[in-house]
């Protein structure tokens, strides 16, 4: 029997969820409060120019394609490059470090770069192939929206295989004593704004799994992702109402009956939150059920730039490391303070897609990892981003501040008004008590038939895991239609 399913939120969990559904034979109506769909998957447009807002770089892409397959969208209409190298770290003693998917191109670069740590790799290789598969299998193909099936002899067992209960850092040191090769390993854990120094080895696979499974880009960027799955939308038959806001839920008991888009009462058989979770439940007034006090991922001050040449010695991306990356992160997790020598990322995509920018011009992105919250008024602190574009420019792009045609910075200040957790880029920090289990699951507890997916729900973040939230959140949401039609044909 067809039921009708509301989305709140046009994200890429929203969209991917969508296309579940709809697949599935159900009618779905998605909800955006915005004028386009995709979420924190966007461009930034300025004189012929753009650049992808934030996600930058394209991990796990069999998960990505597999998704994208079974929701209906060919592998073909995605043109996705491989980058080898994967990526370049700039320390600042002047060593350069490349990452590459080949794995005897690796252990050279080791050779030279870090001598007698090539031991130390193979060894890490070697352990987290079986510790990925293991992972995977157990938890990011799992929701744990009942614990008990978390809580298992087989969990406890891969949990203590992944050294769980360790953080990254201190996992790495078995395999690598240079303290800069355990923070090329490490700083992964900030792709979802996570402190390597508290987060949960388990995000050791991130390192791991760019060396095995490959970086890739999307020609066109990131962000041309929402193109194609508002086609897809389209092509299925969802009814998707932009610039409309779900603004309250209505309840019986457990189960929610009615959501209110802008002045009107829309019913439904179940419900999907697609947006940060702790900001949800606020606003539709079921924080009082879950009183969780949760940690939000790192802010980020990101700087876009529209160039008049090109840059074609610099990778695509790069790293350009402080004198002290365990200082940057207790500035930006522990003491909140603005970071006085801070790691950043670089992303310079025109050197192999030149879409992106006027013949002969670029564009250019910045990333500095900066506290969450709304405690430090960024629009006040220009000299921040002054001196970070002069750092840029002395440390990997000579002559940049002469050669920028436009400027635009992105802030925390930018997140809060977006409705993101306390500012945080990323959803909730991945802390070892935010996942897994501990994380908000795929269906809001203490409720019939109200669903979440997301960046701050299990699994977590990044866009291929917030597709497999989607996924999860599908499943479980169809087996309970299915369930409760067998309870009324049975009844």
């Amino acid at each position: 029997m067809k039921q009708h399913i509301l989305i709140a939120g046009g994200g890429i969990g929203g969209m991917i969820s969508a296309l579940y559904l709809k697949k599935a034979g159900h009618d779905v109506t998605l909800v955006e409060k915005n004028e386009r769909l995709g979420g924190r998957l966007a461009f930034v447009r300025e004189k012929g120019y753009k650049v992808d807002e934030g996600p930058t770089i394209v991990l796990l892409p069999d998960m990505l394609k597999g998704i994208l397959h079974e929701v209906g969208i060919d592998e073909s209409s995605l043109d996705l490059v491989e980058l080898d190298p994967l990526y370049t770290i700039q320390y600042q003693d002047g060593t350069s470090y490349t990452k590459y998917s080949d794995a005897r191109r690796q252990l050279d670069e080791i050779r030279r770069v870090f001598p007698k740590e090539d031991q130390g790799f193979q060894r890490f290789m070697e352990e987290m192939t079986d510790r990925f598969q293991e992972g995977q299998q157990a938890f990011l193909e799992k929701s744990f929206h009942e614990k008990r099936t978390f809580f298992t002899k087989a969990n406890m067992k891969i949990l203590m295989k992944l050294k769980a209960y360790r953080t990254v850092q201190s996992a790495l040191k078995k395999y690598f004593s240079d303290e800069r090769l355990r923070d090329a390993y490490a700083l992964q854990t900030l792709y979802v704004g996570g402190n390597p120094y508290e987060a949960s080895a388990i995000y050791s696979l991130v390192s791991y799994s760019e060396h095995a499974h490959g970086i890739y880009y999307l020609k066109g960027g990131y962000a041309s992702l929402v193109d194609i799955l508002e086609g897809q939308l389209i092509n299925m038959g969802v009814h998707v109402r932009k610039n409309e806001e779900v603004t309250q839920l209505m309840f019986e008991g457990k189960r929610a009956v009615k959501a209110k888009v802008n002045d009107e009462h829309v019913a439904a058989d179940a419900f999907v939150i697609n947006g940060d979770y702790p900001a949800a439940l606020k606003q539709f007034g079921l924080d009082e059920q879950d009183r969780r006090k949760y940690v939000p991922s790192s802010g980020c001050v990101m700087v876009y730039l529209g160039l008049n040449k090109m840059y074609h010695e610099a990778p695509v991306h790069q790293f350009f490391m402080g004198e002290h990356f365990d200082q940057h992160m207790k500035e930006v997790f522990q003491t909140k303070t603005i970071p006085q020598d801070p790691s950043f990322y670089t992303f310079n995509p025109s050197i192999i897609d030149p879409s992106l920018a006027p013949e002969g011009c670029s564009v250019l992105y910045m990333l500095v990892p900066v506290p969450s919250g709304d405690h430090i008024n960024w629009e006040e602190e220009t000299d921040f981003v002054e001196n970070m574009v002069e750092r840029l420019e002395k440390r990997g792009f000579p002559r940049l501040r002469e050669s920028i045609v436009w400027k635009k910075v992105r802030t925390p200040n930018d997140s809060l008004r977006e409705g993101l957790f306390e500012g945080g880029s990323f959803g909730l920090a991945p802390n070892l008590f935010q996942s897994g289990v501990f994380r908000p699951q795929v269906k809001v507890s203490e409720t019939d038939n109200l669903y979440a997916a997301g960046a701050s729900t299990h699994p977590g973040g990044g866009v291929p895991i917030v597709m497999q939230s989607a996924k999860l959140m599908a499943s479980v949401l169809l087996k309970d239609l299915n369930d409760r039609k067998e309870v009324k044909v049975s009844g």
